[in-house]
């Protein structure tokens, strides 16, 4: 949208351009004279560490933050205000933020409404027979189909992410010059991603440029012609993808080169099963059963749907279910969290704005809640020994923020995906359930989280690691359950020798037979 031509002070349009300007917060600059351009009709992408500026930027285009005073733009020979969303509206831009921005307590059609209003007959009523037809009709396009008028919280979230984008495209034809999407296939599985793709490509077509985010390099190979590197809120390099490679856009990121990890670990079979499943039913799981020994990790493959997604809050006590889940052969209650947490069980839910953090609280807050004992001090909470412990959970996982005492609403998606991480690490479980655990999270810190898990395992814990990235589940896991209508169809083992690039490929060749496949009991 906008382009820098004389230091960071005087700006001047030359097609459709950016400039983020510089902003700061209290102990921390969140952005650094951070200078970039779009050309009309591309796919420009923004990549960076977590806490390298990219969400800042775009909350500062969407008028969220004012940028550091002193600073003006201007977009096609006329003042841009910053900061203003009812500017960003009126250029044309349109968003999609990482945490979607839903009223989940209403329904699809009355979430396309916000900010656009409702198609009104006599007396001023709304048209609901037209308003549901055009959310089925932005949805379908998108290649969505579902039920537009139950609440948006009932919805998965694939659905979600589906309705924010139908939400932010759905005045397309009248004067969107430039689309935001800041994470959109960060809960996407496959199918769905291609579908966010098409709609991109349609929108290039048109002249539309569009700005990604995103942490799946793959994609950015994909889908973006030029992509712009943030790190430590300094932009540090702007370059064609077709000039790039995997490696090269890599070192980029993180400053220097990075090794991929192998992993090289061995269960002992004769061992009891530490996690014991038998029979396991209910939302959307049909008589499950597994088991998982001590030191071992367990993943769990399945397209949205399958089960994969509902399997973890099963066993976690999140959600009510059948059956039985034992730690050691004692049995665990249904729908009870905190006896799991009892009996040596840890977890980290996918949604982490919904089901993991607490906005309100800080970061020490959010480390600790789950168990706050061993700070104790006789009968009162030794805030000093927390403040300790919760410094030296920043330090091991790089978690990017002011301090231990920082609001955890102020950090970066996958800063906080850290503290989650860190929340469970620190009980040191016997069981360690993960679901999505490196989702929003960069390529620096999803290998952090990766060589935790690989010292989880090492120590004992018997892990499980539901994701939809078959990459992640190959570097992890020594055997991968595929979930289809609820049931294990099929098992993945890791072969000595084959490397985790083969395992991964066979991981989607079973997810890709799908239905084909008979179920297993």
């Amino acid at each position: 949208f906008f382009q820098a031509e004389d230091g960071i002070r005087d700006y001047k349009v030359t097609g459709v351009q950016t400039c983020a300007l510089p902003i700061s917060f209290p102990g921390q600059v969140a952005l650094d004279n951070a200078t970039f351009d779009v050309e009309e009709g591309e796919v420009h992408a923004l990549v960076g560490q977590n806490g390298s500026g990219k969400s800042t930027l775009i909350k500062v285009l969407a008028g969220f933050h004012q940028p550091d005073p002193g600073h003006h733009v201007t977009m096609r020979d006329e003042i841009f205000a910053m900061g203003d969303a009812q500017a960003a509206v009126a250029a044309g831009i349109r968003f999609v933020h990482q945490d979607l921005g839903l009223v989940e307590a209403v329904s699809a059609v009355e979430n396309l409404a916000l900010g656009f209003g409702y198609r009104t007959g006599f007396a001023k009523r709304i048209k609901w027979r037209e308003e549901t037809k055009r959310a089925q009709k932005a949805l379908s396009d998108l290649g969505f189909d579902i039920n537009v008028r139950v609440p948006v919280a009932a919805l998965g979230g694939a659905a979600r992410t589906g309705v924010a984008i139908a939400r932010a495209l759905q005045d397309a034809e009248q004067n969107i010059s430039i689309l935001v999407l800041d994470e959109p296939t960060a809960s996407l599985p496959g199918a769905d991603v291609d579908r966010l793709f098409e709609a991109v490509r349609r929108l290039k077509a048109r002249g539309i440029s569009v700005v990604f985010v995103s942490h799946h390099l793959e994609e950015v190979f994909e889908i973006a012609d030029r992509v712009t590197v943030l790190r430590d809120a300094k932009v540090v390099a702007t370059r064609n993808t077709s000039e790039l490679d995997m490696a090269t856009l890599i070192e980029l990121i993180v400053g220097h080169k990075v090794t991929a990890a192998t992993v090289n670990r061995e269960v002992d079979a004769s061992l009891a099963p530490r996690l014991q499943v038998t029979g396991l039913s209910g939302l959307g799981l049909d008589d499950v059963s597994f088991d998982v020994r001590p030191g071992e990790v367990l993943g769990v493959a399945g397209l949205t749907g399958s089960g994969r997604d509902t399997l973890i809050p099963s066993l976690s006590g999140a959600i009510d279910r059948l059956g039985e889940v034992a730690i050691d052969g004692k049995a665990l209650k249904s729908a009870d969290p905190g006896a799991a947490i009892s009996a040596g069980m840890a977890f980290v839910p996918a949604d982490r704005l919904r089901n993991g953090i607490i906005a309100l609280m800080s970061v020490r807050s959010n480390t600790t809640i789950a168990n706050v004992k061993r700070n104790k001090t006789g009968l009162r909470l030794n805030h000093k020994k927390e403040k300790a412990e919760t410094r030296e959970w920043i330090d091991r996982l790089s978690v990017v923020t002011t301090g231990s005492e920082a609001p955890i609403s102020t950090l970066s998606g996958g800063n906080q995906q850290k503290v989650m991480m860190s929340r469970s690490f620190r009980l040191e479980p016997r069981v360690l359930l993960l679901d999505e655990p490196t989702q929003g999270v960069d390529i620096g810190a999803k290998e952090e989280i990766h060589t935790f898990v690989d010292s989880a395992a090492a120590t004992g814990s018997a892990v499980v690691v539901a994701s939809t990235d078959s990459a992640e589940l190959a570097r992890l896991c020594d055997r991968v359950i595929v979930m289809h209508r609820g049931a294990i169809v099929d098992t993945v083992l890791r072969n000595a020798g084959t490397g985790a690039g083969s395992m991964a490929e066979r991981i989607d060749q079973v997810l890709l037979a799908g239905s084909s496949l008979v179920a297993h009991k």
